[in-house]
This record gives structure tokens, C-alpha cells and sequence, in this order.
């Protein structure tokens, strides 16, 4: 296959109507001759923040000299992102060959995998094949039913910051939604929680008695924000000091917190993680489309906050960021959002508002969000072409001005390639 016809076989692959379950998953892995049991893994799980964090412990991790594997979902500019290799992303040659490789056996399945359980497979695979001594694992939703949770008990497991999403599926109460993260929780493991919410910590220290499992709190009173700005923060957490953190989001600082101290907990079981390493992972992280500045004159920042809890944290960096200053948003949603909710925490800084349709099929179509958006006593304009609502919302911002675009990582690729080219 082509790279082309390997990606619209990927895309192609069943989902509507699959029943949850780790049982297609572990079908085609033994087909494939488990090659997860050959693997050692740090798998992430929470709300917001797990991409930022493993982009932070991966990057950590190379520096000290691990081979390390990185999957993330979903992805910004290209799909080759999801899976990377000490920073790399598979070639388009690999992922074509090792497609052809796992088509039969997925073809073969009565109960055929799922897109997501598909791209899990793959991706165990190709890590086995470029040895990798550790994968930095981020799962895709959710937690005990998530493809990825078929992993026998990692190294370590992490738990980033906690709201409601997908609650059609995971539950309506944090405490719903922290069980099914807490299903990546094992026997013996060791889990590294951000543990702001006491009605998630009380779920996953439950879990943890159960299992036999460790746990530690991120202790948020070791950090200190020297600096932010959006050119990144400087920051100490204790006895680190003065860390250079060129990822801008107001979360981010927190997000780096989670990652040290699950770098200092990979150092207590024997992973060789020197001081000077985790500064110069920290400094050297790239993570695309978080709170991410793609032009100045106006300056337009794209973040991938896609739910209530994200998007309040996109409105914390704004505050801090512009102060008073009114921003135009570009924003695109998928409908099954709570979107009134979302929108509330961005309306007051708000000097008007831009609508696209993500290119997606849950996508809410632009002019529907332009009638809930022009509620807010601000203009409100619809564009389904992307590029257009860009210009458009370049045009309102001036020179002087600034763009923010959030609401879904599923146009964060489109908005990128309007700003940038």
C-alpha cells in the first residue's frame, strides 16, 4: 500500500457500534505475538495534561539515554505523530510496511479491532522492532476500557488533572470518571497522581489499597512560577531551581510538577535520571498546538482545550497572558461537548467570536455554534471553510490584537496550516 491508501485503511476501520472491551485488542496483539509483553511502559491516563506530561517525561528520558517510545493521540499536523521513537516520528515506509504486516490478522477477526485498537496494535509493534527500553504510554480515553490498558503492570502509572469529559461514556461525577482512569491502576504498580481533586484522590487511593499498588500526591507546595510569559515560564520545583519550561499554557507549570515526579519515582526503582538531564528535558520539550503561539502582529495562539475543565485553564492563561485585553476567539467544537459550559470560562475576554467546523462527523456545524456564541453580546460570525474563518478572525484582531483558537484538536491541523502557510 501506499502511504495514502495505508492511512484511508486506518481511518476506514470499523468503530460505530463496537462494544467497549479489551478483548479485540488482545486478539490481534497474540496474533501478533504479544509484543507488549517484550515492553516496559509509563502509561498516563487523566482528563487534561497527558500529553504535555508524557511529551515532558519522554523527553526527559532521552536525554538520560533511554531509546524511548512516545504515543500520543490525537495528533496535530500529521499522523506519523503518534508514534515516535527518541523523538522521531514513524516514517511513512514503516508505518506503510508494518500496516501490510497487521491488515490480515485484523482482516481475519470475526469482532474486527476497532481504528483505535488497530493504531494501539501497530504501535506495540513497531516499538518492540526499534527495542525500545521504555514507552511513555497515553491513553486514548478513559482508563480500565481504553485499548491501551491491555499492558501487563507498568513501570509507573500517572494521573493528570481531573474534569468531566466524555461523560456519555466514562460517567457524569468526578468520582465515575476517576474509576475508569483508576483502571490503569494494577497489582504491585506504582501510581503518580496530580491529586487536586479529593473526590479522585479518595477513588484512587481506594484502588491502590485494593491492588497492592503505591501512590504519591504531586506536592503542588514544592513549586514555585518565577516567571510566565509567552515565551514560556521559568519555575523551581524544590530542590529544582529555576527550570527553563518553554511550553506557555498557566496549566503547564503544574503539568511539569506531574512529570518530575514521575521522573523521581522511575529514579527510585533504578532509572538513571541525573539532575542536569531533567533541566535540559524540561527546556528542550516541544509539544504542538498547547497554548502554542504561531505568529505575532496579532499574536494567534492555538490550544487544544476541548472540554469545560481545558478550556478553564485556556481562560487562566489568557487572564494572566493579555490582562485586560479582549481576544478574538476562533473556535470549533464537537457537538457532543457541553458547549454553553465551555464557552462561559472564554465569553468574558472575549471581542468577538469566529465559528468553524472541525472536520470531523461529531463536529457542531459552524452556524449552529455562531446562534449559542452570539448569545454572549459579542459579534459572531460562521465559517465552515477554516482558512476563511482564519483570515476573518486575523482581519477583526488588527495588527495590535490576538487570535486564540480552541474548542477541538480535531482543526488544530487546519488552523496551523492557514496561520503558517
Amino acid at each position: 500500500m501506499s502511504y495514502e491508501s495505508t492511512l484511508e485503511y486506518i481511518h476506514n476501520v470499523k468503530w460505530v457500534g463496537a462494544k467497549p472491551g479489551l478483548d479485540r485488542t488482545r486478539a490481534l496483539l497474540e496474533k501478533l505475538g504479544n509484543p507488549e509483553r517484550d515492553l516496559k511502559f509509563v502509561h498516563i491516563a487523566g482528563t487534561n495534561g497527558k500529553g504535555s506530561t508524557a511529551s515532558m517525561i519522554s523527553s526527559v528520558l532521552r536525554c538520560a539515554g533511554y531509546r524511548t517510545g512516545l504515543y500520543t493521540s490525537p495528533y496535530i499536523a500529521t499522523f506519523n505523530e503518534r508514534m515516535q521513537v527518541d523523538g522521531e516520528n514513524i516514517t511513512n515506509d514503516e508505518l506503510e510496511e508494518m500496516t501490510n504486516i497487521i491488515r490480515p490478522f485484523a482482516d481475519s477477526m470475526a469482532d474486527a479491532p476497532t481504528e483505535f485498537e488497530l493504531i494501539t496494535a501497530l504501535a506495540m509493534m513497531y516499538f518492540k522492532r526499534r527495542q525500545c527500553d521504555i514507552v511513555v504510554l497515553e491513553v486514548g480515553m478513559g482508563g480500565e476500557l481504553d485499548s491501551t490498558n491491555v499492558i501487563p503492570t507498568p513501570l509507573l502509572a500517572v494521573i493528570t488533572a481531573m474534569g468531566l469529559d466524555h461523560t456519555s461514556e466514562l460517567g457524569s461525577t468526578l468520582a465515575e470518571v476517576a474509576s475508569a482512569k483508576a483502571g490503569i491502576i494494577k497489582p504491585g504498580g506504582r501510581v503518580v497522581a496530580y491529586g487536586t481533586e479529593p473526590e479522585a484522590v479518595e477513588v484512587f487511593e481506594r484502588k491502590c489499597a485494593e491492588v497492592g499498588a503505591s501512590f504519591t500526591k504531586v506536592d503542588f507546595s514544592r513549586l514555585n512560577v518565577i516567571e510566565y510569559a509567552l515565551s514560556g515560564s521559568i519555575i523551581d520545583f524544590a530542590p529544582y531551581e529555576k527550570l527553563q519550561l518553554p511550553l506557555i499554557g498557566a496549566y503547564q507549570p503544574k503539568n511539569a510538577a506531574t512529570a518530575i515526579t514521575a521522573l523521581e519515582a522511575l529514579r527510585d526503582i533504578g532509572y538513571a535520571i541525573s539532575d542536569d538531564c531533567l533541566r535540559e528535558g524540561i527546556a528542550n520539550v516541544k509539544w504542538l498546538g498547547r497554548f502554542e503561539v504561531l505568529r505575532s502582529n496579532p499574536t494567534f495562539i492555538i490550544d487544544g482545550a476541548h472540554n469545560p475543565h481545558g478550556i478553564a485553564a485556556a481562560a487562566d492563561s489568557i487572564k494572566a497572558l493579555f490582562r485586560d485585553k479582549k481576544l478574538v476567539f476562533l473556535v470549533g467544537v464537537m457537538a457532543d461537548k457541553d458547549v454553553l459550559k465551555m464557552m462561559d470560562s472564554i465569553a468574558p475576554f472575549a471581542k468577538a467570536f469566529v465559528a468553524v467546523t472541525p472536520p470531523n462527523p461529531r463536529a457542531m456545524k459552524a452556524p449552529a455554534l455562531q446562534a449559542l456564541l452570539s448569545g454572549y453580546g459579542v459579534p459572531a460570525e460562521a465559517f465552515d471553510d477554516i482558512r476563511a474563518g482564519v483570515d476573518r478572525a486575523i482581519e477583526i484582531a488588527g495588527a495590535d490584537g490576538a487570535v486564540a483558537a480552541l474548542g477541538s484538536l480535531f482543526f488544530s491541523s487546519d488552523v496551523r496550516d492557514a496561520v503558517l502557510n
